[in-house]
């Protein structure tokens, strides 16, 4: 008789439940925090979400061979720079968004000075979540500069400058301009999260940069279908405002090249993530179903 492989699903529900109870632990151990602050960081961390990038961190740190007690810090460190993200991406002085996860923003559910200190003390908590990891201390100060560099004027916060500069300017931001924008707002921190399961784990040069080149068009990819959603999905299934990248004449994808053109950048990106993969030693099942996840999800 000829055995036959058993193919396990990635166990990317459990992956969201995990990061779910390290991201609780981490904001309950803030003893002494003043209620209104903890309160508004709660509602920007525990209220829902895809989850995207600690699930990231799992799945490249268990391909590579981590254990995910050993990948529960950088989940949890780079999902909190996410939330601390979107508080801020929210304000009036930003986006000016009331609806984010189907729920009130935090500066529409609280105020928006307890939103700005929300996002700098959530900011705070990735770093503080991080520096306590149990790994080898040149694998905890790699993370950390990861992290920085993707959070950043070289990473998120440059691109987000590049989206406001660019806000209104719609017709006449190209192409290049436009992917290099998201490869920092958007791409940055989902690369950085594929690279800290990486370097969690102790991944070799080779297997990072295919890795690298899985994150790239994965970043990518999730943005492509930003756009497409924000114009063709409804308030209620995003969970956030629908139509508002049109209404603020935003640089999008969808705006330079038509909707047609980006589903089939679409696909393309799907391909290079598949090929990038299949380079890379371990199981990367569960990295090419986020990849799916990522050009594929309806919210």
């Amino acid at each position: 008789m000829i055995a036959t492989a058993v193919v396990t699903a990635p166990p990317l529900a459990t992956w969201r439940e995990r990061a779910d109870a390290v991201l609780a632990r981490a904001l309950d151990g803030l003893d002494g925090t003043e209620p209104r602050l903890l309160a508004a960081m709660r509602h920007a961390v525990l209220l829902g979400g895809k989850r995207m990038r600690p699930m990231l961190v799992y799945a490249a740190g268990t391909a590579c061979g981590a254990s995910e007690d050993a990948l529960d810090a950088p989940a949890a460190a780079v999902e909190l720079i996410h939330a601390y993200s979107l508080v801020h991406d929210d304000l009036p002085a930003m986006d000016n968004d009331a609806l984010r996860r189907g729920q009130p923003t935090v500066h529409v559910a609280f105020d928006e000075a307890t939103a700005i200190l929300a996002g700098d003390a959530l900011q705070a908590l990735a770093f503080s979540t991080l520096a306590a990891s149990s790994l080898p201390a040149g694998r905890v100060v790699a993370m950390l500069a990861e992290l920085a560099s993707a959070s950043g004027a070289a990473g998120m916060c440059g691109g987000q400058a590049f989206d406001l500069a660019a806000t209104g300017q719609a017709s006449s931001t190209s192409l290049p301009a436009l992917e290099h924008l998201h490869a920092l707002k958007t791409g940055a921190l989902l690369r950085a999260a594929v690279r800290l399961g990486a370097i969690a784990a102790g991944a070799d040069d080779a297997t990072r940069t295919r890795l690298d080149d899985f994150a790239d068009a994965l970043g990518l990819g999730f943005q492509v279908r930003d756009d497409l959603l924000d114009i063709e999905g409804d308030s209620a299934t995003l969970g956030k405002t629908a139509g508002k990248d049109v209404a603020q004449d935003k640089a999008t994808f969808p705006a330079l090249i038509g909707v047609d053109a980006s589903r089939a950048r679409l696909q393309a990106l799907a391909a290079r993530m598949q090929e990038a993969l299949a380079a890379c030693p371990g199981d990367t099942t569960a990295l090419l179903q986020l990849g799916r996840l990522a050009v594929e999800r309806d919210r």
